[in-house]
């Protein structure tokens, strides 16, 4: 081919170009971020102690709105981000185990791999903390009086098949005990109901303890269902230091619709990347007690097929609901 053909076809696909539209910016209008669960619990205050740092590594004026969906163990918001349209528009949190356990239990309109993952940012273990006025002060005082008043001991969780409702349940089975579940729709209200005492014990996690005590709340907390002790709460004993050999946590991470256009997937991941990575985002993230660990999402896969795996043998063994 002669350069004059050359040339002719390189001016054509200019004036081509030039008549396409410029690919648009995103974002172009703000982002909706679901929370399933309410106001003031952990996922809530991680979320939005994270948008303003997502926002400034997203750049180009993004704004994002969290949009609380709690209820039926995080099932609402989680459905609701599946359903919606994979623009980049919505994105949320999902939080194990309930992501997880709760399409084991029954159908849902959703699996984690409904959704594409931006990125998990909270590993948080769980807890029971009981009121300062309760007479249990270590997890063989509750086991006891457990043990002695089948069903007595009533234990808040953020619902059905929650990280809270299963460490219950491993508690129940690694004790000897019957308790009594009352769920609610988030730690928050979890929180409220210890407080008043109309429950003896709340199935929480670490990072919003330390926050409930920070903000007052007359509670004391139990233990912590942790491998070693975590420097955030270094003064409480694992439950495996106390006989009680199992671990729970809740990951929270975001993820959006399935289907992202690549660019768009690529940007929001970047973004979660470099916030959490952020030094000021962190130093904020200790005062809020909550406790980063950042994964990619690749690794961050790996972690919920493996979980995934432990949940659905657990269901086989001792289902949290009636089969």
């Amino acid at each position: 081919m002669n350069k004059k053909i050359l040339r002719g076809l390189a001016a054509f696909a200019a004036a081509f170009a030039w008549t396409l539209p410029a690919p648009a910016a995103y974002p172009e209008q703000p982002i909706n971020m679901i929370i399933a669960y309410a106001p003031g619990g952990g996922t809530d205050i991680a979320a939005r102690l994270m948008i303003p740092f997502i926002e400034k590594y997203l750049g180009e004026g993004a704004k994002i709105n969290v949009i609380n969906r709690p209820g039926a163990s995080g099932d609402i918001g989680f459905s609701a981000l599946a359903a919606a349209a994979p623009d980049g528009y919505t994105i949320g949190f999902i939080n194990t185990p309930p992501v997880l356990a709760t399409p084991i239990e029954r159908k849902t309109g959703y699996t984690w791999q409904s959704y594409d993952l931006l990125g998990n940012v909270v590993d948080d273990p769980g807890t029971f903390c009981v009121h300062n006025d309760s007479p249990h002060k270590t997890l063989a005082d509750l086991a006891a009086f457990a043990k002695a008043n089948p069903g007595a001991v009533t234990v808040g969780s953020t619902g059905v098949g929650s990280d809270d409702h299963l460490a219950m349940m491993q508690f129940e089975k690694a004790a000897g005990v019957k308790m009594n579940h009352i769920p609610f729709k988030g730690s928050s209200e979890t929180r409220n109901a210890v407080n008043g005492k109309q429950i003896v014990v709340a199935a929480i996690n670490v990072g919003e303890a330390l926050q409930f005590l920070k903000g007052g709340t007359p509670i004391r907390c139990l233990g912590q269902m942790t491998r070693v002790r975590m420097g955030m709460a270094p003064d409480w004993p694992t439950f495996k230091e106390q006989g009680y050999n199992f671990e729970m946590a809740s990951l929270r991470g975001i993820a959006a619709p399935k289907g992202l256009p690549a660019a768009i997937r690529e940007r929001l991941v970047s973004a979660i990347e470099r916030a959490a990575a952020d030094p000021a985002m962190r130093a904020a993230s200790e005062r809020v007690f909550a406790p980063i660990r950042y994964l990619g999402p690749a690794a961050y896969a790996d972690e919920l097929r493996g979980a995934e795996a432990i949940f659905r043998q657990m269901w086989k063994e001792t289902p949290w609901v009636d089969k």
